[in-house]
């Protein structure tokens, strides 16, 4: 028998009868209602969502931001119920909460009262993250509350993104007024650097001329310490002043009023000199006329005069002693007295004289009075009312000496005080020197930086702005830039899928099929071509199946294939590839062998990464990840159903390769040694095979 005629003969007696033909369909078409059903159960779910009935509870109060009430409890209902991603009903506290726990609901989300407070508070000093309360109950569907939380994820992602592009279109008003606001600083601080500049130089001044202060200050407290003795001699004299002012104002008055009538007087006075200066004139003529007679006045000689008395006296009289002494004393008398006239002559001509001469200066005098005595009487008016004036003014001056001999110690201490603000004053003025200098240059320094940094913020408009904090609360976007990629959530898990139903038909095939042919064995005795002829109609019926399947997945669910003949090629290598494996555990260990087929399959399940990343499974889990065949499959047909790597493809194509040729190798040894223990008792048929 030749490998071709075990074929035919196994297919003949797999659809020898009626029932035999129905088994057999009823197994072909296993792996394709596995493989299309679950696959058209999970084509694109997530097209349905819109389906999954989900409650949202508004409890927000609103906020005030800026003046305007916002309600964004309000906006997220509203976004959420017409954004329709899911069968969403607005409802109550209780009603939702019941709801989960009954099963209305899959989901709930609930929007907090303070939930608009808490978003504006960003904006203040006490900033309070927001919340969203999602309820679930995983009762209804795992699954539907892993879908919630994405759900509430996007929630709090559309609503960072509106709060956030408020408060960036906020800050980028803000960075624009501060742009504006620093354009006027830069102007400011030119100015200060100017002022300052000026500043400085006055104060270099004003450093000079406090030096100069503080020396005159000094001098001035050594010029004010004698002060007060000074101004009090100052107020004794101006004291005195007043008082002679007022005598002086008062003598004044009265030779004001004495002198009213000077004028007359001085004439009068006039008209009596002119008299007294003619009479004295008279006189001295009187008294020169004298002169001859006084002239006669000679000394008479004592003892001429006692000679001519004796003489005259009768004979025989004599003077007596005391005649003598007497007429002698007489005679000295009288020229005593004679003298004396000549004397008296002299000093009366002279006085005469003199008296002539004054009377005529005095009428002169007395004339030129009488004619000055008007002009003199309105002067003395004149001083007197200046008189007056004068004593109120000294006695305001002897007020104002008083005043300042009392604050005279006062003005000394001040003095004193003064000198040493004044040294005070001349040191900080040098500081304000030293400090206007650097303020200058810092000034000019940070008109400088104020410059620079205005130029750092970018100038822009309204729109700008809008575009800017768009782009600030959503900085983020997710390209596509797919190198493979699945069309849809059911292109995601067809791998796996087709991969397993691959096993699936193989083990559900292989329920009827003979794994060898035990007559052909003992017949024959050819167990390579036993061993081709048990494997090569499985590996047919596999063809069968995994094109029929192929055309479920690419047209009847309409899954996008990149490469259909590569896939299709695939699907045929994996599922005579698990025909080898399922027959060698057939040959090898009869019905355990079939068992351990599908603990096989359910080890491959977990292990070959269809559903979740194989880096997520357990160490020993992860292990036999790469030892298992089906790990390949669903990597080859990922590869080409997607687009992916030819490469990895023909790579795992290469391993499927192994194992299949491997699994036939092992059947092989086995058949082989079955072939030399096999008797004519084996020939007989038997109604399983």
């Amino acid at each position: 028998m030749t490998t071709t005629s075990l074929v035919r003969a196994e297919l003949a007696r797999l659809t020898a009868t009626p029932l035999a033909r129905l088994a057999f369909i009823a197994l072909m078409v296993v792996p394709l209602l596995y493989g299309g059903a679950y696959l058209w159960a999970n084509r694109d779910p997530y097209a349905k969502l819109d389906q999954v009935p989900a409650a949202i509870v508004n409890q927000d109060a609103g906020a005030t931001l800026d003046g305007d009430h916002v309600d964004y409890g309000k906006d997220v209902t509203k976004e959420a119920i017409d954004g329709a991603d899911f069968k969403w009903t607005k409802t109550t506290a209780a009603d939702a909460r019941s709801g989960v726990r009954n099963g209305t609901y899959d989901f709930v989300v609930t929007i907090p009262h303070d939930f608009s407070e808490s978003l504006v508070s960003a904006q203040s000093d006490d900033p309070k993250q927001a919340k969203l309360v999602m309820t679930t109950a995983d009762t209804n569907s795992y699954l539907a509350s892993t879908i919630a939380e994405q759900a509430g994820k996007t929630m709090r992602t559309a609503v960072a993104e509106r709060v956030g592009k408020q408060a960036a279109k906020t800050l980028l008003v803000g960075l624009a007024d501060v742009r504006d606001s620093l354009g006027d600083a830069v102007d400011g601080a030119g100015q200060l650097a100017s002022g300052a500049s000026d500043a400085a130089t006055g104060a270099a001044t004003l450093a000079d001329g406090t030096g100069k202060l503080s020396t005159g200050a000094t001098e001035l407290s050594t010029g004010t310490a004698q002060l007060p003795a000074q101004t009090t001699k100052l107020n004794d004299g101006a004291q005195q002043v007043a008082s002679g002012a007022a005598t002086l104002s008062s003598g004044l008055a009265t030779a004001k009023q004495q002198t009213s009538t000077l004028p007359a007087d001085t004439a009068k006075l006039n008209e009596g000199a002119q008299q007294v200066a003619a009479g004295n004139k008279t006189l001295a003529d009187t008294v020169d006329s004298a002169s001859d007679t006084v002239d006669a006045l000679q000394p008479v000689d004592a003892a001429t005069v006692l000679a001519e008395i004796q003489a005259n006296l009768p004979e025989g009289v004599t003077l007596s002693d005391e005649q003598t002494a007497a007429i002698t004393k007489t005679v000295s008398d009288v020229n005593a007295a004679g003298a004396e006239a000549k004397t008296t002559y002299e000093t009366t001509k002279s006085s005469v004289d003199q008296l002539r001469d004054g009377s005529a200066q005095v009428a002169a005098g007395t004339a030129a009075l009488a004619k000055s005595a008007p002009t003199l009487s309105s002067g003395i008016a004149t001083a007197a009312t200046g008189a007056s004036k004068l004593s109120a003014g000294a006695t305001q001056v002897a007020s104002g000496t008083d005043t300042l001999a009392k604050a005279a110690p006062t003005l000394s201490s001040g003095a004193s005080a003064l000198a040493t603000g004044a040294a005070s004053a001349d040191k900080g003025a040098k500081s304000l020197a030293s400090g206007l200098t650097k303020l200058q240059t810092g000034s000019s320094e940070l008109a400088s930086q104020l410059d620079e940094g205005r130029t750092k913020i970018p100038a822009s408009t309204a729109s700008q702005r809008n575009d800017q904090a768009s782009v600030i609360s959503d900085p983020v976007k997710v390209g596509t830039d797919d190198v493979a990629a699945a069309s849809n959530y059911g292109a995601g898990l067809a791998p796996f899928f087709i991969s397993l139903a691959a096993w699936i038909g193989m083990y559900a095939l292989f329920l009827i099929l003979k794994p060898i042919s035990k007559r052909a064995i003992t017949a024959v005795r050819k167990p390579l071509a036993v061993v081709f002829g048990g494997w090569l109609t499985p590996a047919l019926l596999g063809l069968v199946q995994m094109v029929a399947l192929f055309f479920i997945v690419r047209f009847a669910l309409d899954l996008n294939v990149v490469h259909a003949g590569a896939t299709i090629g695939i699907m045929v290598l994996a599922s005579a590839t698990f025909a080898a494996i399922i027959m060698a555990l057939n040959v090898l260990l009869g019905s355990v062998g079939q068992f351990l087929g599908l603990v096989l399959m359910l080890v491959q399940l977990v292990t070959a990464g269809g559903t979740f990343p194989w880096q997520t499974l357990p160490g020993p889990l992860a292990a036999l990840h790469f030892a298992l065949p089906m790990t390949y499959s669903v990597d080859a047909i990922r590869q080409t159903m997607y687009g992916g790597d030819l490469g990895a493809a023909w790579s795992d194509a290469g391993v499927l390769t192994c194992w299949l040729l491997g699994a036939l190798l092992v059947s092989f040894v086995v058949t082989a040694r079955q072939t030399r223990s096999r008797t004519l008792r084996d020939l007989r048929p038997s109604l399983i095979g």
